[in-house]
């Protein structure tokens, strides 16, 4: 451990700041420069009611930061000559071809332009938990935009990039041991939970909903991509069963210092410890914006959405959701409630930012001013 003292203490202090001043109650840090983790911070308290304080083996709901291990993995298969980006998906899953969707390929999946980011009917959240019902359920789904048109896939991300990777995977694993075995099982990465086993259950820090979703305006795209019923919030999200599911795209459950671990292997070029996940230049590609860009996106009511060919949010200097990058050569993904991962390959910073109050705050770019302050980069 090569703990850089003077960032630790900066972000210890933006930490202890913000849990005194109400803006988080539990929150966790970790970030690695060049392969090393530099900074392990944590201030707060996990569960409120009980007392239980946050710990560095605490773990955070992340909701959308998972969408990254999904894609990575993706890119492992695509590294391995088992997946082309440019090939339909229906190449690899022949039942996704239905209804409009044959000429949907692989990187239309990974940079959410496969024109149906809607979740299957009557979705519940048992159903959710069921993955070859999701699978079927998102296979059978018409376009309601033309393919290629940027349209963000918020929860059936997971799935469609997830089965793609089971589908190719000449093991036939299932996509939470895919990740296991060769994502994090490999970097040691020791908490990089997509479905949790019931030991680590009581490490889960409890989620305070401070932004009091209400339901999607009826009939709205919004309402079809993110519908009520499976809503990201604690009451869904701490049922034993749903925490306990392969949930792709919103289910990860992770610390800090996993989730950093994880994206220091993109913000160093595709390797960690001396052993490579990706090339270098398949990072590089995964840091291109994708065709269409920051078009507005009709999930969210024609907000810009830096988005990736990779499957990644980029920094566009405008978007609120990633500007703790403040990097144009950084990719991310940002969760539900302000939980947030990055990875800047031009500089070799990566950054976690977990905690367990949802709500509109952006604490993660004071983080990030503080450790590029303290580091003299950027």
């Amino acid at each position: 451990m090569t703990i850089h003292q003077p960032a630790n203490r900066a972000v210890q202090q933006v930490l202890n700041a913000l849990v005194e001043d109400g803006t988080e109650v539990g929150v966790q840090v970790a970030a690695y420069l060049n392969g090393q983790l530099i900074v392990d911070a944590w201030a707060g308290l996990a569960d409120p009611e009980s007392g239980r304080t946050v710990n560095g083996d605490t773990l955070f709901n992340v909701f959308s930061v998972t969408k990254a291990v999904a894609a990575t993995a993706l890119h492992v298969q695509a590294e391995r000559g088992l997946v082309d980006y440019d090939s339909p998906v229906a190449r690899y899953w022949p039942e996704y071809g239905a209804n409009g969707k044959q000429a949907v390929t692989v990187r239309d999946a990974l940079s959410h332009r496969t024109g149906a980011p809607q979740m299957p009917p009557d979705v519940t959240p048992e159903m959710m938990c069921d993955w070859d019902a999701m699978t079927s359920g998102i296979a059978a789904l018409e376009p309601i935009f033309p393919v290629g048109q940027p349209a963000y896939q918020a929860v059936s991300f997971g799935w469609v990039i997830g089965e793609i990777v089971r589908r190719t995977d000449p093991e036939n694993r299932s996509f939470r041991d895919f990740v296991a075995t060769e994502i994090a099982q490999p970097y040691g990465i020791e908490d990089l939970w997509i479905g949790v086993p019931e030991e680590v259950e009581p490490r889960i820090a409890k989620l305070i909903d401070a932004l009091n979703m209400k339901p999607p305006p009826e009939g709205s795209v919004l309402e079809k991509s993110m519908p009520f019923a499976v809503r990201l919030a604690p009451d869904i999200f701490e049922r034993p069963e749903v925490r306990r599911a392969t949930i792709a795209g919103v289910g990860g459950v992770f610390t800090a210092r996993s989730l950093a671990r994880f994206w220091a292997i993109l913000a160093n070029q595709g390797m960690l410890d001396q052993k490579r996940l990706l090339s270098a230049k398949r990072v590089a590609e995964c840091c291109q914006m994708r065709p269409g860009g920051t078009l507005p996106d009709p999930v969210f009511f024609g907000m810009p959405m830096p988005l990736s060919q990779g499957g990644y949010w980029m920094y566009d200097g405008q978007s609120p959701l990633t500007m703790a990058l403040a990097s144009p050569t950084a990719i991310a993904c940002p969760g539900a409630g302000g939980s947030l991962g990055w990875a800047d390959p031009d500089t070799g910073l990566a950054v976690a930012y977990c905690h367990n109050r949802m709500s509109a705050a952006d604490g993660a770019s004071l983080v990030g001013h503080a450790i590029r302050s303290a580091l003299a980069i950027g």
